[in-house]
């Protein structure tokens, strides 16, 4: 079989390897069907995801069908659907005491610290395969883990009915982040610097849009919410000036929450943390969000609608990388088809 192998920056190579079989009694073999490109995968395939280990698959985005499994496995049949939870866990740290397993500090990332989803069959063990309905079409199918991070950061800033929410950045996290913050009744301002991403976040349901490349952040923000502030910020921008923007627009008594992996410090003075009793969460990936994901895409309440922009079949992987490299802004999110 066929897989794809990042051994350094730009370094990918499609190599032949031997197909995995079952060898552990609680295992599954599973032949992805579309295989998501996230943003960190492009960051790893640069060189620039500092928890990767090298060599890797990369692909923690899986949705596929389920080939073979092991002796132990009870809730599979072949032939299902599944989508895959990329976390691996200890479950008796801290953070897994205090159910945040998605920061374990055993923490194993299929596709970062382990081999993912970027080859034609895998196997994981079964507490990681979560079935789905074979009526759910792929391609959505393939959008339920980006949707699990948007769901993740809108739990960690506690967005519920009423809030006005602001989401930094356009791209497929902010997107995610927009959709779970509107099905959880708040109202969504989201802001970029491209014309094209916030056209498209305005067909996906946001309220209002801001193009801070022309427009002031701030003074948007104070007109749109009568001078309180933006009751939560969910930053999926990620950058230093979009993480300093977040204390200015947030109300008193707000809540801010990053999804940033960045290493360059951010000048915050403790002034509006203290005067306002601001609340600062991260969010990394998702704390079982799954389950609540797939019921919505299951039932119709969520859809990618038109996110999912190129499709690369899977022995074009270099291609894929080549045109996101050349065209980021036409690229909302990338699937490989196997």
């Amino acid at each position: 079989m066929k897989a794809a192998k990042v051994y350094g920056a730009k370094d990918l190579r499609l190599e032949e390897v031997e197909t995995p079989r079952i060898t552990k009694p609680a295992d599954v073999l599973v032949k992805p069907a579309y295989t998501g490109i996230c943003g960190s995968d492009v960051h790893l395939y640069h060189g620039k995801n500092p928890l990767a280990v090298l060599p890797r698959i990369m692909g923690h985005e899986v949705a596929g069908v389920v080939e073979d499994f092991g002796g132990e496995v009870k809730g599979l049949s072949p032939g299902d659907h599944v989508v895959i939870d990329p976390i691996s866990f200890c479950g008796k740290c801290y953070a897994c005491r205090h159910n945040m397993p998605n920061v374990c500090e055993s923490l194993l990332v299929f596709g970062v610290q382990q081999d993912g989803g970027m080859r034609e069959y895998f196997t994981i063990p079964e507490k990681q395969v979560l079935k789905i309905d074979k009526n759910l079409p792929w391609k959505e199918a393939a959008l339920i883990e980006p949707f699990t991070i948007g769901a993740n950061a809108a739990a960690r800033g506690n967005v519920g009915i009423g809030d006005t929410v602001l989401v930094e950045g356009a791209g497929p996290i902010g997107i995610a982040a927009l959709k779970l913050a509107k099905i959880k009744g708040a109202q969504v301002m989201v802001s970029d610097v491209v014309d094209e991403k916030l056209a498209f976040a305005g067909k996906q349901g946001a309220d209002i849009t801001v193009n801070t490349a022309k427009t002031d952040l701030e003074e948007a923000v104070r007109e749109w919410t009568k001078g309180e502030g933006v009751n939560k910020v969910i930053d999926a921008a990620c950058t230093t000036p979009t993480i300093e923007a977040a204390f200015k627009v947030v109300s008193a008594a707000g809540t801010i929450v990053f999804l940033s992996f960045g290493e360059e410090a951010a000048k915050i003075a403790p002034l509006p943390i203290t005067k306002k009793q601001l609340t600062v969460a991260g969010s990394r990936l998702q704390t079982y969000q799954f389950a609540n994901v797939i019921r919505l895409m299951e039932s119709g309440a969520l859809r990618g609608g038109d996110l999912v922009s190129h499709i690369f079949p899977f022995p074009d992987i270099q291609k894929a990388f080549d045109f996101i490299d050349a065209h980021p802004g036409e690229v909302k999110k990338a699937l490989l088809e196997f």
